[in-house]
């Protein structure tokens, strides 16, 4: 009887590990882009983004998991200049010609995390792999920014930050004027998602 009791106060004394709490989000395409920036002849840098991607995301707090999968319209992309003019093309139909992002025959790009970091109880790094052009490479991104809580109007759970990285775009195979055109792409991605 004193063994059972025993026994019985080991089991009670082990600390039950609580179940998974992953929690999903769809990522807001009203307020998130995926903005970059590219050397232009040495002279000044350039800036874009996409205008339209969507994308899921998982995260288990309690675990310090999360992962995420988004989808660019790369003929969303947008640099300021889709007026041609007199020219013969903006510069903005020309990203999205074979030269570069060959929309026609990518309409996609997309990121697909495969491993996450936290420092403490946020988010700060991403690593995973995007593929552009029907080439896929691994990409880091570093979380300069990150935020989950009550969105301060509709009071939806929400999460959000800003991710920033780098690719080169020859590994694609975008080689249009490089070196003139920079290979070195810097990413900024802004981002908002809400619970599901």
């Amino acid at each position: 009887m004193m063994r059972r009791i025993i026994i019985g106060a080991m089991i009670a004394a082990i600390p039950f590990a609580a179940p998974a709490q992953v929690e999903n989000y769809t990522i807001d395409p009203i307020h998130s882009f995926v903005n970059f920036s590219v050397d232009h002849l040495g002279f000044t840098t350039i800036y874009g983004r996409f205008d339209k991607s969507s994308g899921k995301a998982t995260l288990d707090r309690g675990a310090k998991k999360a992962s995420i999968e988004v989808s660019v319209d790369t003929a969303s992309v947008s640099t300021g200049d889709n007026d041609k003019g007199a020219r013969a093309r903006s510069r903005d139909e020309h990203l999205r010609s074979a030269d570069f992002f060959n929309t026609a025959e990518f309409p996609r790009m997309t990121f697909k995390s495969t491993a996450a970091t936290f420092n403490g109880d946020n988010l700060a790094e991403l690593d995973g792999q995007v593929t552009l052009l029907g080439v896929t490479k691994p990409l880091t991104l570093k979380l300069e920014r990150w935020k989950c809580g009550a969105h301060p109007f509709n009071k939806k759970e929400m999460c959000g930050g800003v991710a920033t990285g780098k690719v080169k775009r020859t590994d694609f195979g975008m080689k249009y004027a490089v070196p003139a055109i920079g290979d070195e792409i810097s990413l900024m991605i802004g981002f908002e998602a809400y619970k599901d």
